[in-house]
């Protein structure tokens, strides 16, 4: 069965295009141990979302973008919290956040971090990791930030969220 970490580790494989990687390089990048990197992919390759290639273990992106866009807000729902200091999600991280304002006067979704520099409410990342990860790596924080629209958002930002979520594993696709 998926755990939200396993979505978390493929985005990261998703990211890296055709560089080479192992699971020590994962987990060092992710935050996380090898061997939860390891079961993470494992998993993943039992879902159909990666498949091997040779030697090597690389995302399906069709089956990641169908998952992604039609399953994942049913399997791993977001879920808002209270008021608390984080980093920026969801409609209110790039590449969201230059197309829609926020005409509402809600504070913004946000992932708990100590280190977060915005007040907005809790939203549970896929995975703990998730801010620090995405400090080290602009492209992972967006994919994640257009997963967790796609997990949440209104009907309007969901589907700009899917649109901008296509073209870009359209143009991680093309890389391997």
């Amino acid at each position: 069965m998926l755990k939200p970490q396993d979505i978390f580790v493929l985005l990261k494989l998703v990211v890296m295009g055709s560089r080479p990687w192992s699971y020590a390089i994962l987990a060092v990048e992710l935050g996380m141990s090898p061997s939860q990197a390891h079961s993470s992919v494992k998993r993943t390759l039992a879902a159909k979302l990666t498949v091997r290639q040779g030697e090597k273990i690389v995302p399906h992106f069709r089956n990641l973008e169908e998952f992604l866009i039609h399953g994942l807000k049913y399997v791993f729902w977001a879920e808002q919290g209270e008021m608390t200091r984080g980093m920026p999600t969801a409609y209110a991280a790039p590449p969201l956040a230059e197309l829609l304002v926020n005409t509402a006067p809600e504070p913004p979704p946000v992932w708990p971090d100590s280190d977060g520099e915005v007040r907005g409410i809790a939203f549970q990342p896929l995975c703990k990791q998730a801010p620090q990860a995405a400090r080290i790596d602009k492209n992972l924080y967006e994919l994640l930030t257009l997963v967790d629209a796609v997990r949440s958002g209104r009907a309007r930002e969901r589907e700009i969220a899917t649109k901008k979520l296509r073209i870009r594993l359209e143009q991680y696709a093309s890389d391997f």
